[in-house]
């Protein structure tokens, strides 16, 4: 078959000589362009790919690009022509490591018993450099990596301002007004909150990548344990350490999953001898892709 057939076929018989657009809609809004037989036919094929005046997704039949985009590393593409590197794996690191620190402390880790410590990284690793890597993941259009790695840094320089020994007296305030019972309280519904948003985002990862819906996991079973340690508490009115040190446990999962998704995004042919595999869930694009192949190869 000719090309010319070919591209008859794929985009259907030309239309009039003149297709128009243009009828003046009721509303009074200006009328679109009128399309030449030419420009229609143009505007077709370039429909087929997803661009121009013409196209549009079916999605009970598209394979949509995974949400995530290039915030998940294994899906991240060449850099080849492009102005922005990957940030995904600074946001993640910076995640990891004050995480990491702040779930040991969570679990009784050489008998520390305040986060002081964490006020420093919060502020500057997993508050600013995190911040900052959102905002690069926005520069790169993915909206996704921005509002997770933007977010999650708000919530380390919050975590910060909270607990800045004699800076801001957020915690010295509520236990003057309510004691002990209200300051708990006040952590906890603030830690349910985050539970409640890390949900969100762990259901945009169900396209993604094992490694990466992980990380989303643990932090949110994270989250959900130190809430409810801070708001159901022991006998004594203190917080339910079992459970504080359960949330802990997942804090320090959430901080290696953090991790090993940067360096999964940081590995690559420039500068490691191998890949970090990410398992890719079988119904994602790249799944189905592998899959049909396989049956391919397979019949």
């Amino acid at each position: 078959m000719s090309a010319e057939n070919q591209f008859e076929k794929d985009v259907g018989p030309a239309a009039n000589d003149t297709i128009n657009h243009g009828d003046a809609p009721a509303n009074g809004a200006p009328a679109a362009p009128m399309l030449s037989a030419e420009e229609h036919e143009v505007a077709r094929a370039a429909a087929r790919f997803g661009y121009g005046p013409l196209s549009h997704v079916n999605t009970a039949e598209a394979r949509l690009p995974p949400f995530g985009g290039e915030f998940q590393p294994g899906l991240y593409k060449p850099v080849e022509g492009r102005k922005f590197a990957n940030p995904a794996p600074l946001g993640l690191s910076a995640f990891a490591l004050t995480t990491f620190v702040l779930s040991a402390i969570n679990m009784g880790a050489r008998d520390i018993s305040e986060p002081n410590i964490v006020v420093g990284l919060a502020f500057g690793y997993g508050g600013l450099v995190q911040l900052l890597a959102g905002m690069w993941e926005m520069a790169i259009g993915n909206t996704f990596g921005a509002t997770a790695l933007s977010s999650y840094g708000g919530f380390w320089l919050s975590f910060a301002i909270v607990l800045t020994p004699g800076g801001f007296e957020i915690m010295s305030s509520l236990e003057e007004a309510g004691g002990a019972t209200m300051w708990n309280n006040s952590f906890g519904l603030y830690l349910l909150g985050w539970f409640i948003f890390t949900t969100i985002l762990l259901f945009c990862t169900l396209r993604s990548t094992v490694a990466f819906f992980l990380l989303f996991f643990f932090l949110d079973l994270c989250f959900l344990m130190l809430g409810v340690g801070y708001i159901q508490r022991d006998s004594q009115n203190q917080p339910n350490k079992p459970v504080l040190m359960a949330g802990g446990f997942f804090g320090l999962l959430a901080a290696f999953a953090a991790w090993y998704n940067a360096l999964a995004g940081l590995a690559d042919n420039s500068n490691s001898f191998f890949i970090i595999p990410v398992a890719h869930f079988p119904w994602s694009p790249t799944g189905r892709t592998r899959r049909g192949k396989t049956d391919r190869e397979q019949a």
